[in-house]
């Protein structure tokens, strides 16, 4: 007997600071005006998407002293942004990326609970921590978190959260106007927290909202980052892009998910995923590499070389060969603050590699940017692209994938126009919402019926 095919799960990520997003393109659209969110989210929504992602920044990114400008600089506000979505659509969900090195409990949970409120169910947490002093120096607290402790911060600051939203069980108002009588409990919304991190009581102020506590999501590939989502999260981001890895990453967290009582169906894998499509394959092939050297211009080029070599590379040739001076070994890094750092963490053996490839296929410092870095995930016709999604969620590479076109905010009309019709077609992808929630569209139990589910399981 075959196993019943799953659902694909498809969202759209409104793609922020990075070169992904090819902003000098004369077909992109702003970063700020509402107009490209408003575009963007209704076009995920007619598309049935689960939901829209919106990544988060708290300080401008910098190389050499000086504004990283070759990339989008600068966005509003997530919560401001997801709360003005939340009047402008009706069923796709609305997740936002918000820090927990440098907010707090209180505050949080209040701004989710309300943005799930204002949507009708439709408000999703990524929680993330922050690794950098950079970040910190916005900050009162400044400095920054060893990854033990962010971690430790960060399961703290979730579970704290977690009280707050369940401080208010759902039934206690009941507005009796007869009798002036607003509230059945004088005592709802109380909470005590002693811990580690955090120790505050009182009264939470915003009442039970529709899904109970916002779908969690979380973004980490460490030990401590898988841990933290099987114990935790609702659906963890990946970033293993190929077949193999991703199968590999999808069995492992899986797999944790047992020590903490949770079945395989309640944490969701969903890598970010980027796109190019053609009429054909051949033709998406040939545009592929257009997006690639839109994407790595020589000026981006030569700052993604000065990520490894630490050192200032303007004077070199984009277009001719690596620098034959060695990488500077250094705490203090040019490019400080930027993910790029911790990816190369020995840049002596990063430049040897590099110049190997370089001499064997005789790439240019351009090329060998853009030979080595992130690659467009499914290129080819909306047939093919539509298969291969298909064929890595069948295979268990994936419960889906986070959508990141390259042009912003119409890019990902071609995807929802003709790649989605080709998966509801084959039957692996919603033609309506199943409900009013976003954990309806992701297929998750409501928080106070997952406590009935382990209660009658124990």
């Amino acid at each position: 007997m075959s196993k019943p095919l799953k659902q694909i799960h498809l969202a759209a990520h409104f793609p922020g600071v990075n070169n992904t997003t090819v902003w000098s393109d004369p077909k992109a659209g702003s970063h700020i005006e509402f107009s490209s969110f408003v575009h963007f989210a209704q076009t995920a929504e007619r598309a049935k998407f689960d939901f829209l992602f919106l990544a988060e920044g708290l300080r401008l990114r910098e190389q050499g002293g000086k504004i990283y400008d070759l990339d989008v600089v600068g966005r509003p506000d997530t919560f401001t942004i997801l709360a003005a979505l939340a009047a402008v659509t009706e069923h796709l969900g609305l997740t936002g990326t918000i820090n927990s090195t440098f907010n707090e409990p209180y505050e949080v949970a209040r701004q989710f609970a309300s943005l799930d409120h204002l949507s009708g169910g439709r408000s999703a947490w990524n929680v993330v921590t922050s690794w950098d002093a950079f970040t910190g120096e916005n900050f009162r607290r400044g400095g920054f978190l060893p990854q033990d402790e962010r971690y430790s911060r960060a399961k703290e600051f979730l579970s704290t959260t977690n009280e707050l939203f369940d401080s208010w069980h759902g039934d206690e108002i009941i507005a009796d106007q007869a009798t002036g009588t607003f509230l059945r409990d004088a005592k709802a919304g109380s909470f005590v927290h002693s811990g580690q991190h955090f120790d505050i009581h009182g009264q939470f102020n915003v009442p039970r909202s529709p899904q109970g506590r916002p779908v969690i999501f979380q973004a980490g590939d460490s030990d401590e980052g898988r841990e933290f989502a099987a114990s935790s999260a609702d659906a963890i981001f990946s970033r293993y892009a190929t077949l193999e890895g991703g199968r590999a990453f999808y069995t492992d967290v899986k797999n944790r998910l047992a020590k903490y009582g949770r079945r395989h169906d309640q944490l969701l894998i969903l890598p970010a995923a980027t796109f190019v499509l053609g009429d054909t394959d051949e033709e998406a092939e040939e545009l592929a590499k257009e997006v690639r050297r839109q994407q790595v211009s020589g000026a981006t080029a030569i700052k993604h070389l000065e990520f490894v070599w630490n050192r200032d590379l303007s004077s070199y040739d984009p277009e001719g060969p690596l620098p034959d001076v060695a990488p500077v070994v250094s705490d203090e890094h040019i490019s400080r603050g930027r993910a790029q750092v911790r990816m190369y963490r020995d840049p002596l053996a990063t430049a040897r590699e590099w110049r190997e490839l370089a001499a064997a296929n005789k790439w240019s410092i351009r090329d060998l940017v853009i030979e080595t870095g992130n690659r467009q995930n499914f290129i080819g016709s909306p047939e093919t692209v539509a298969r291969t999604i298909n064929e890595y969620v069948q295979a268990d590479a994936s419960d889906g994938f986070i959508l990141v076109p390259h042009i912003t905010p119409s890019g990902l009309d071609v995807f929802a126009d003709k790649v989605v019709p080709l998966l509801q077609e084959q039957g692996v992808f919603r033609t309506e919402y199943e409900g009013p929630t976003l954990r309806d569209h992701l297929g998750l139990a409501h928080p106070d019926h997952v406590g009935d589910e382990q209660r009658a399981a124990s």
